[in-house]
């Protein structure tokens, strides 16, 4: 069967080969941080429709991890367009992080929109050096969609675990890669990873983001798998859940 995946990944790497080419002399690059914020705040919209009800479920909570203020202060981690922020609860303050400051057009937009929340600006930073956020300065910080495509989730989290203060909460919904190694899923999932990975900026299908969770510095972990009615089933397999500090 690796055999099979192996071949299968050869000859999409050749039809694409032009696109690779692009990638290596670093035009591709530039051109995804251009183009990217927009294809996301296209597909924002249908991915917040179907795991509607699973966003307001998981978030349904985010007032108990208000601090002594009793003012919940919330890091979005690679806030995208702000497409998570109707769920937030009023008058939470809203600090917005992304890598890619193309987003900040559409974000802008989604505050405008969601005039119940309180912003306290955007920082221009990576996941996994987010120097800009003091240590324990932050009740909540919020990833969705977002270790599929960063180098290293476990310094992520390292990061996370930092700003986060005593108590504090990482709330997460992620895609992954399937479990059953046995199903089509999966199959599909190595075959065509590299190139996924390439067309839309590093995203991984194939990451185990559980087990990084599992094994980072957290007191306590809600986690559970769920396969999320997503129009490409590839992505389906999903994680979601909070973990506190």
């Amino acid at each position: 069967m690796s055999v099979i995946i192996l071949i299968l990944q050869l000859i999409l790497a050749v039809i694409l080969l032009p696109l690779y080419i692009l990638y290596y002399l670093g035009i591709w690059g530039f051109i995804l941080k251009k183009i990217f914020p927009l294809f996301v705040s296209r597909i924002s919209v249908s991915y917040n429709k179907v795991m509607e009800n699973y966003k307001h479920s998981l978030f349904s909570n985010l007032s108990d991890f208000a601090g002594s203020t009793k003012e919940l202060r919330l890091l979005d981690v690679g806030c995208g367009t702000g497409a998570n922020f109707r769920f937030y609860p009023n008058g939470c303050r809203v600090t917005c992080l992304d890598c890619n400051p193309n987003f900040q057009t559409y974000l802008r937009k989604s505050q405008a929109e969601n005039d119940h929340l309180k912003y306290d600006g955007f920082l221009l930073a990576s996941a996994d050096n987010m120097t800009p956020v003091a240590d324990a300065s932050m009740d909540v910080v919020v990833c969705t969609l977002l270790t599929c495509s960063v180098p290293s989730t476990p310094a992520v989290l390292e990061e996370v675990h930092r700003v986060l203060r005593p108590g504090g909460a990482l709330y997460f919904i992620e895609h992954v890669a399937s479990t059953d190694e046995s199903s089509w899923t999966s199959f599909f999932q190595k075959v065509l990873n590299p190139t996924w990975k390439l067309i839309f900026d590093g995203c991984n299908m194939r990451k185990t983001t559980w087990k990084d969770l599992e094994d980072a510095k957290f007191s306590e972990l809600n986690l559970r798998h769920i396969y999320a009615p997503t129009a490409l089933k590839l992505n389906s397999p999903h994680i979601i859940g909070y973990a506190v500090k």
